[in-house]
């Protein structure tokens, strides 16, 4: 059984979570390659650039840079959010603040999905511009069970991929994954193919491999915390660093068109660059 026929098994289960299991890849149509970059100076945003500032080197050949875009493009925001047993109390309080935080922080045209997990994957919400519909269901949600963190990152990348725009990914979780159909590498397979952004917020003294190599992959950020007093703070952090980024695209020239592509962004001008690290294209 491969990844997504086990996530597929694993949603008809649970009977409450409907994600299309088609092939979504980043870039494997090496006609173009979209690349969410962050520029920064002093750790301040850096604005009006344009695709002459930027330097791409696909598997260290340089790229023609075709377009680059800093203008408010919709966003497609996904929380991916632990309830297991272990988040209850304080946790759960906060956990909702944040994400009610969050939903304030939309603007016209952005959507929001709700994924959740606990022993399986269920689905919240899915993509809507109602960010009420989305508050609802967080409210309505109660921990049960164990952690299928790695089963429930999948899934909502899937979501994220389903629709225009561009999409961030948070994911919260309080533990190791326990109860996962699918294996890590197959999921961090996928994040290599994807264009969504992953950010995750993870909690506690045990560090998951799994989250660092997920926000890595991807060209996104870990958190790593004790307390979820600050989450709503980390929450909206992560939304504005998300709406400072340029989207920058090239057309792959004298690469293969298989296969593991390493990429290296700079800015001509000077400044810190965050983007992924690079992608795997091909089937």
């Amino acid at each position: 059984m491969n990844a997504r026929v086990a996530l597929a098994a694993s949603a008809v289960v649970a009977g409450t979570i409907a994600v299309h299991a088609q092939n979504v890849s980043f870039s494997a149509k090496v006609e173009a390659v979209r690349v969410d970059v962050l520029v920064t100076d002093k750790g301040q945003p850096v604005r009006g650039l344009g695709p002459a500032d930027f330097e791409i080197l696909d598997n260290g050949v340089p790229q023609q840079v075709d377009l680059v875009s800093f203008e408010q493009i919709p966003l497609n925001v996904i929380l991916a959010l632990d309830m297991s047993k272990s988040v209850a109390g304080e946790r759960l309080d906060h956990l909702r603040t944040a994400g009610h935080a969050l939903m304030d922080g939309l603007t016209k045209g952005d959507q929001a999905a709700l994924v959740v997990f606990r022993d399986a994957v269920t689905l919240g919400t899915d993509l809507t511009p109602d960010a009420g519909v989305v508050r609802v269901a967080l409210d309505n949600e109660e921990p049960d069970g164990d952690t299928a963190l790695v089963d429930g990152s999948y899934a909502a990348m899937v979501l994220g991929e389903s629709d225009v725009g561009r999409a961030l990914l948070i994911v919260f979780s309080d533990g190791l994954d326990t109860s996962s159909w699918l294996h890590p590498d197959a999921v961090l397979e996928n994040a290599k193919r994807s264009d969504v952004v992953a950010y995750a917020v993870s909690i506690g003294r045990v560090k998951s491999e799994f989250l660092r190599d997920l926000t890595s992959f991807t060209g996104g950020r870990l958190f790593e915390i004790e307390r979820t007093a600050n989450l709503s703070s980390i929450f909206l952090s992560v939304l504005e660093e998300f709406r400072q980024r340029y989207l920058v695209s090239y057309t792959p020239c004298g690469v293969a068109k298989d296969g593991w592509h390493r990429l290296t962004v700079r800015v001509k001008r000077g400044g810190t660059v965050k983007a992924r690290p690079g992608y795997l294209a091909g089937s």
